[in-house]
């Protein structure tokens, strides 16, 4: 792990739209123009929150969470997004961010952390398992049709 990771919550508009190039790489629709906007809507609406992992001024990783309450799971921790840069990743950044995560759920009192990941994405299995996480479910999805909404 890189001595020099600290992880800290995003808290302003710069900090924010810092976190965007890596947030592309997981989610390549995004657009630079409308992404602080939409992190603040959903920090508004939803409790979203984005934590920074970085070595000095370079962003190394990102973390999208939010905490929730439903019948399922009761109250836990929800990761949206958890993306790090590709020439640092096994470097334990991931690791960092994910034990923050940990730290801010126990914190809110949450008994369980949730995450989706796609299909696609082996490398990050790999990881989720690696760190004690287990995969329960499966996620389905319908994409709708909403013109003339």
């Amino acid at each position: 792990m890189r001595e020099s990771v600290t992880v800290t919550l995003a808290q302003d508009e710069g900090q924010i739209a810092a976190c965007f190039p890596l947030m592309r790489q997981l989610r390549p629709e995004l657009e630079a123009s409308e992404f602080v906007a939409t992190c603040r809507q959903l920090m508004q609406e939803q409790g979203y929150r984005l934590l920074l992992a970085r070595a000095g001024e370079t962003i190394l990783g990102v973390a999208g969470y939010r905490l929730g309450r439903n019948l399922a799971w009761g109250r836990h921790l929800y990761v949206d997004d958890l993306a790090v840069a590709s020439e640092s990743r096994g470097e334990g950044v991931g690791r960092a961010l994910m034990n923050e995560l940990r730290r801010l759920a126990r914190e809110a009192a949450c008994g369980q952390l949730h995450l989706d990941c796609g299909l696609q994405r082996s490398g990050a299995h790999r990881f989720y398992k690696r760190i004690g996480l287990t995969g329960v479910a499966q996620h389905y999805v319908e994409m709708l049709d909403t013109a003339g909404v």
